[in-house]
Order: C-alpha cells, then structure tokens, then sequence
C-alpha cells in the first residue's frame, strides 16, 4: 500500500515537473524576446539597481553600517555589498508578490481544461523569481571579489536559508493568484505594497539600528530574518540560526498548505469568472 501511494506521487511530481519544465523556459525567453540585450538583462538590471542604490545611499546619503552591525570593509563598495544583499531578497519577494496576483489572469485560455494543473502557474512565477535571485547572486559574487578580492564560503549556506522563504512565498502565491481572479484590485495593491514592504525590512539598515520598541513589529515582516541571516553567513562567516530557521519552516510550510488548499478551493469558480 505505502508502496503503491509512494509511487503514485513520484508519477504526479513527474507529470508536473513534465508540465512545468517547458513552461518555465518559455518564461524565462518571453520576458526577454524581442529585446536587443535580450538574456543579458538578467545581469544588467541588478548591476543597474546595485550602481543607483551605491550612489544615492553611499555617497550621496553617506549611509554606513552602525557598528554593531555588519561591518562592511571597503568603505562605500563594501557598504553596497551588504546592502545588495538585502535587495536580492527583497527582489526575489517583489517579483512574486507584483506577478503572481496575475499569473491566472493572463494564462485564462488555459483555465477551462479541467485536466490542466494550473497550481503550476503560481509556483512558476516563484521559480522565475528565484532564477534571478541566483543571477543576482552570481553578480553578488563577481562584485565581492572585485571589492574584497575574495568570495565568502558563507554563501554556501544561502540555499539553505531561501528554501523556506521560497516555501512561504509559493504559499504567497497561491493566495494571491487565486483572490486576484475574484478581486483585481489585488494586482494594483501589490506594487504599493512592495515598495512599502522595501522600507520596513532591513535592506537599508540593520535590525539593531532601530528603537527596541520597534523590534518586535520588525521581526513580524517575512524578511527581515531572511535578509539578517544571509548577512550572517555571508559576512560572518558563521553559520545560520538553525533552530530560528526550523521554526521559519514549519510557518512557511503551513502557510504553502493553507495556501495551496485555498487556491484548490477558488479555482472552481474560476471558469465562471473569467
């Protein structure tokens, strides 16, 4: 029987996996067809982001890293490593949070075939924000060796840390996806709500920067453990808070089954409505 189901799931993983390969290729070179760079800008746009946000915070604000903080050797250039690292993560949730409310949207002609695992659609925005998060990375990488003239094996631990928000973000999307079809003004808020959510975490600043009364409503956003973590290892070299990642797990997998529980109920209505 154990046998029987076990080999069940790993022939529907195979069938998804069968549907989502080709359809994850096809995004990626949508996005980018037609453009004279065309992949390219998978790479420019964070060099862009990094070379705006070093100017205007590294120069012209004179922002540092308190301390306490994470120190960042390189004066300017050391302070736009550390803050790139938070713009990755910040990055990787803006593009589900402002994509996935209409991913079910402009994939309608595909809703009305029963047969048709559209649960796949929101995990590939995901999978598409993700794939640039490692772009990014690469570019995180080149960039600290230009600056420090040597990479951080604390990078290593990166996979570690972003599979549980990857988790909660696909539990993210799922919701979103599904509400939207009912509600498009869901779609509108998101982008408000990114760049909202780009000043509440610590992308700019440490943690420890802000009032201690203020910790508590911080350390409620999603990100802000993410983005303190990565700092961690990438810059401390040590290794991540395993049991503040453990318990980061298992909120994010029970928001992914809420989630995806909620888009199997909504979608039966989706037919109806658009």
């Amino acid at each position: 029987m154990i046998s029987a189901k076990r080999g069940a799931f790993v022939s529907k993983f195979h069938q998804l996996y069968l549907v989502a390969a080709p359809l994850f290729r096809r995004d990626i070179s949508a996005r980018y067809r037609g453009s004279v760079m065309g992949l390219a800008w998978t790479f420019l746009v964070p060099l862009l982001m990094l070379a705006v946000y070093t100017f205007m915070f590294g120069k012209v604000f004179q922002m540092r890293w308190s301390p306490d903080g994470v120190d960042e050797p390189g004066g300017t250039l050391g302070f736009a490593l550390t803050l790139f690292v938070g713009l990755m993560t910040h990055s990787y949730a803006t593009e589900v949070l402002t994509r996935a409310p209409t991913i079910i949207l402009s994939n309608a002609n595909l809703v009305k075939r029963v047969v048709f695992p559209l649960e796949i659609f929101p995990v590939m925005a995901v999978s598409t924000a993700l794939f640039q998060y490692f772009i990014s990375l690469i570019v995180f990488l080149i960039f600290q060796v230009t600056v420090t003239g040597t990479v951080s094996v604390g990078v290593l631990w990166l996979p570690v840390i972003i599979l549980p928000f990857t988790i909660l973000l696909i539990g993210f999307a799922w919701v979103l996806a599904s509400v939207t079809v009912y509600f498009r003004d869901v779609a509108q808020f998101m982008g408000l709500a990114a760049t909202v959510l780009l000043f509440m975490s610590p992308v700019f600043y440490p943690v420890s920067r802000l009032p201690q009364e203020l910790w508590p409503i911080f350390l409620l956003n999603p990100l802000t453990f993410i983005i303190e973590q990565s700092r961690v290892v990438v810059f401390t070299q040590a290794p991540p808070d395993f049991a503040g990642l453990a318990f980061y797990f298992v909120i994010s997998l029970a928001v992914a089954i809420a989630g995806y529980f909620a888009f199997a109920r909504m979608r039966r209505g989706f037919s109806d409505v658009l």
